[in-house]
């Protein structure tokens, strides 16, 4: 089973232009200047590249390790019943600050994942300047042309457009994340010690080819 995930580019709610044409005749006025939000989401997606269908988790703190993990993890227990023999869960990615092979945390919560559910997991890395190449990339793409006419004034309202936007025919599952998560979270090294040999890099891409086996 493989999936292609990504966060898009934040998302600041409040009376505010994307700089898109409205759908309906009577368009809402936005505010002159877009310097007012209520709040930022943070999109999160999981794309399954098998059946194409598209997660989306919005957050409403900081793009972190840990709220990347978490999003995984929910997202496997919500198709875990479709996997019930499966070996191995290939993740492609990019290296963002969350997500880096090297991030400790990352690192950390990862294992733990792999452990907790036992499967063995595998990442698969997008290179620098080749994360376009990255499946849900082509998804955030459609979700920003379907609704950059839109005023998104409130969470209710971006959930709404994001809800009702499809993938290849498939409208995606959208959930809210309200957790609160603190960031510059690191790992000591003498901790991230019992980690490291569940970590298994590539020999060949050490960087852009990691398999994570339960402990």
């Amino acid at each position: 089973m493989r999936v292609s995930i990504d966060t898009k580019a934040k998302v600041k709610i409040g009376n505010l232009s994307r700089g898109g044409k409205a759908r309906t005749l009577e368009a809402k006025a936005a505010d002159d200047h877009d310097t007012q939000w209520q709040e930022v989401l943070v999109p999160f997606g999981i794309l399954n590249t098998h059946s194409q269908q598209l997660s989306i988790y919005f957050g409403q703190s900081a793009e972190t390790s840990d709220f990347i993990v978490d999003c995984l993890t929910a997202w496997w227990h919500e198709n875990q019943h479709n996997y019930l023999e499966l070996d191995e869960w290939v993740i492609d990615l990019d290296g963002g600050a969350a997500t880096r092979s090297d991030r400790t945390q990352f690192i950390k919560r990862m294992v733990e994942l792999s452990d907790a559910i036992n499967l063995r997991i595998r990442l698969i890395y997008y290179p620098p300047y080749h994360s376009k190449y990255n499946p849900i990339e082509r998804c955030w793409a459609t979700l920003e042309n379907y609704w950059n006419g839109a005023i998104l004034d409130s969470v209710e309202t971006a959930l709404h457009w994001a809800s009702n936007m499809t993938w290849k025919g498939i409208a995606p599952i959208v959930h809210l994340v309200e957790t609160t998560y603190e960031k510059g979270i690191k790992v000591l090294s003498q901790e991230l010690e019992q980690y490291q040999p569940f970590w298994q890099r590539s020999e060949t891409l050490p960087k852009w080819d990691i398999t994570i086996v339960p402990v």
